[in-house]
Formats: structure tokens, C-alpha cells, sequence
């Protein structure tokens, strides 16, 4: 199924660099701008990314689209947690209709 995503509010999320959950947790906390009290464990992830009010300006009129960079090395090193952070992204996409993440497949530098 092919949806248009022209419009959406976009944010990179970079994780060239990453090794770990703290590392991600960090990454998303920043790049969406997340409240001090985000909470950087898997259901607060969760719970963040479907929730419209902690969503960056302007992104719950448009939609928010998040494009996940340089995950590959991250995902080769912690294969157990990328699983966890795919199932994450997936339940908050399911949830949340305007939410969509997308990988890219580049390799970052």
C-alpha cells in the first residue's frame, strides 16, 4: 500500500554512532524533543510516540513521520534490542494512524 506522505512533519532520527539502548533512548528523546521526564525505557517509548501532545510543533495537524538513519550498525551490535525497537515502532504506528516510521537503507557516514 503506497500513502503520501507530502505534508507530514519529518525528523530524522540519526543512530550512526549508537551502541546501545541508553544511546537510542538519547537519540529519540532529542530529535523529537522529548520532556525532561521521559522516562527512556521501551514502554515510554511507546507511550511517547503515540502520544500527540509531546510530538514536535506543528506535527499533529500534518502528521509526523520519523526516518530512522544509520540503524544497521546499531541493530547488528544489539540484534535483541532492534527487535524491541522495531516491535516498539510498529505497536506505536499501529496505534497512531498519523505516525509513520520509516528506515532508511542508506548507510550513514
Amino acid at each position: 500500500m503506497s500513502e503520501d506522505l507530502a505534508g507530514h512533519h519529518t525528523v530524522t532520527l540519526d543512530l550512526h554512532g549508537v551502541t546501545d539502548k541508553a544511546g537510542l533512548m538519547d537519540r529519540v528523546a532529542r530529535a523529537l524533543a522529548l520532556p525532561d521526564w521521559f522516562g527512556r525505557n521501551w514502554d515510554a517509548l511507546a507511550d511517547s510516540l503515540s502520544d500527540h501532545t509531546v510530538w514536535p510543533e506543528g506535527s499533529v495537524e500534518q502528521g509526523l513521520l520519523i526516518v530512522v538513519r544509520g540503524w544497521q550498525p546499531y541493530a547488528e551490535a544489539q540484534p535483541k534490542e532492534w527487535r524491541i525497537a522495531q516491535d516498539v515502532f510498529t505497536e506505536a504506528v499501529d496505534r497512531t494512524p498519523s505516525l509513520t516510521v520509516a528506515l532508511a537503507l542508506g548507510r550513514s557516514s
